[in-house]
């Protein structure tokens, strides 16, 4: 879509969704911009619905981010080419996906100008917010407030974590030494919280609750970007599933995450 072409079917949005109607906002949004109906949607709650997928009759399936198991891609290849991720599922940064699906979609030279176009506006978003630069941040996946005794945490090779340096952050040294699995995500004791001693923005899912709860815990308590608040606090909500960064919300997420970074960043001063 970011590309001009209306998709015969895509999965249905499952996270962060706030009127239930399978489109998140940004998608809606192009839609209309395309005067283009919405799609077959495709429920993924069990995985792959290969039949719905087949019934669309589609040219290429993109699935340059995704989490496609070997055998789901080869299903699908019998279906149409399809587009798969290079080395990791959910690992595909928005510009590899940009570059492969574009690619695969004839259009290489219109992905690339998008690409240029993307940077554009992040640049210029992130110039309004100079406390960010230099400062580290951490994109831990959950905390249960009830039970801190781990903490899970996405690695340098997630997405969400590879967008806080295009918004002019920082890479802790301790995410980057504790994302040698080579997975996109990892999970540490809370004894061993000190690790992350070097990160100044926290950014994770949960409500004021959990941060209550994290700052009455005796081993969280002790990062110092829960003893300074340089927390950012996302919900099941549009900004919170823009976080990780597609073609589309990139643009549409950046006023609102930069300027939430931003106050977390200050916090730390």
């Amino acid at each position: 879509m970011a590309l001009g072409i209306v998709p015969v079917g895509m999965a249905a949005a499952n996270f962060g969704d706030d009127d239930g109607d399978g489109v998140l906002p940004w998608v809606a949004e192009r839609l209309k911009e395309l005067d283009a109906q919405t799609p077959d949607l495709f429920d993924e709650g069990d995985g792959v619905d290969f039949e719905a997928v087949a019934a669309t009759e589609p040219d290429v399936i993109l699935g340059a981010y995704s989490g496609l198991s070997q055998a789901e891609y080869d299903t699908l290849s019998q279906i149409a080419p399809v587009v798969a991720y290079p080395q990791a599922p959910w690992s595909t940064d928005w510009r590899e996906t940009i570059r492969m699906n574009s690619a695969g979609l004839g259009m290489a030279t219109e992905g690339e100008a998008l690409i240029s176009n993307i940077e554009g506006k992040i640049a210029a978003e992130v110039a309004k917010y100079p406390e960010l630069k230099g400062k580290t941040a951490m994109f831990v996946t959950h905390l249960d407030a009830t039970d801190l005794s781990l903490v899970n945490f996405y690695t340098t090779q997630d997405t969400r974590v590879r967008f806080f340096q295009d918004l002019g952050l920082a890479m802790p040294k301790s995410v980057a030494r504790a994302s040698s699995t080579g997975s996109f995500a990892g999970s540490i004791s809370a004894e061993r919280v000190d690790d992350f001693d070097d990160v100044d923005i926290l950014v994770t899912y949960g409500d004021q609750t959990l941060l209550a709860a994290m700052r009455a815990n005796p081993l969280l308590a002790h990062m110092p970007a829960v003893q300074h608040e340089a927390i950012v606090l996302l919900g099941r909500d549009p900004v919170g599933t823009a976080a990780n960064p597609t073609p589309l919300s990139v643009t549409w997420v950046l006023p609102d995450y930069v300027r939430l970074l931003a106050e977390a960043a200050r916090k730390t001063e």
